[in-house]
């Protein structure tokens, strides 16, 4: 089967920036087979066989939405559990998404080595005077709104992988930031202050409607507790923080002290 299709399609999603997955057969029957997945979309080619098509399909759109690039085994025709077909699924995700919202002196900071960690990056804040792309040169986007109504805007483009973090220490302004971020599927919803300004901002939020389940998503006070002091100091243990808990290792302490695997 040409494979000319597959890589067309591949080439266009790639310079639109469309999240897209390929699968390839790297061993067992058809070798070389690819299958091209999209979400919203059919797929591309064939790995050989119809019912493997439809498992590969699946579980490469679960690995697009988490970002994850594996080698996946199947029966020759979609079994689990078992080993004749080992599929390749390479990931083209889209840059995960960090908001900030709070146009405040650690924002920029926080901008900064969300950066570095390969964020697409929006600073939000309903203060004009504040959110200005000169004050923030290193953020893809600064947009002057309310958090509640630009989440209501882009909130279903929000997956595991992208990060609301809420600066503002203004309940005005944070509490609908974060009642937008939590009908989000948002992966990480941190909010800053102390652990008093946090109890009453959790004593606001209960009074319009919010429930423990939700309540227990907010990270706050935000960020992991390495001693940060700095703008840039409390920016990385923010990050460290959104990684650790996309990881599952929240709470995990030196690696000196560890003894399982590190990756």
């Amino acid at each position: 089967m040409s494979q000319t299709p597959v890589f067309d399609a591949l080439r266009d999603a790639l310079l639109t920036e469309r999240p897209v997955a390929l699968a390839t057969v790297v061993e067992g029957p058809h070798l070389g087979a690819k299958l091209l997945v999209e979400p919203g979309a059919p797929a591309i080619g064939s790995l050989g066989d119809v019912d493997l098509d439809r498992v590969v399909a699946r579980d490469a759109l679960g690995e697009l939405e988490s970002g994850l690039t594996s080698v996946r085994h199947y029966g020759p025709h979609g079994e689990a559990r078992a080993d004749g077909v080992a599929v390749f699924v390479e990931s083209f995700a889209r840059a995960p998404h960090m908001i900030i919202f709070g146009a405040v002196d650690f924002t920029a900071a926080l901008a900064k080595v969300a950066k570095v960690l390969g964020y697409r990056v929006t600073v939000c804040d309903a203060r004009a005077v504040f959110a200005t792309v000169a004050r923030f040169p290193m953020a893809d986007e600064v947009v002057s709104e309310w958090p509640d109504r630009y989440l209501a805007r882009v909130g279903e483009t929000l997956g595991p992988r992208d990060a609301v973090c809420v600066l503002t220490h203004d309940a005005k302004f944070d509490v609908p930031a974060i009642i937008g971020a939590l009908d989000t599927g948002v992966g990480y919803l941190g909010a800053m202050g102390s652990r008093g300004t946090h109890a009453k901002r959790v004593a606001r939020l209960r009074e319009e409607g919010v429930g423990d389940a939700e309540l227990g998503r907010v990270m706050a006070p935000i960020g992991l507790d390495i001693g940060s002091r700095t703008p840039e100091e409390t920016a990385v243990a923010v990050c460290a923080e959104i990684i650790a808990l996309r990881t599952g290792r929240i709470g995990a302490g030196p690696l000196r002290d560890g003894t399982g695997p590190i990756h």
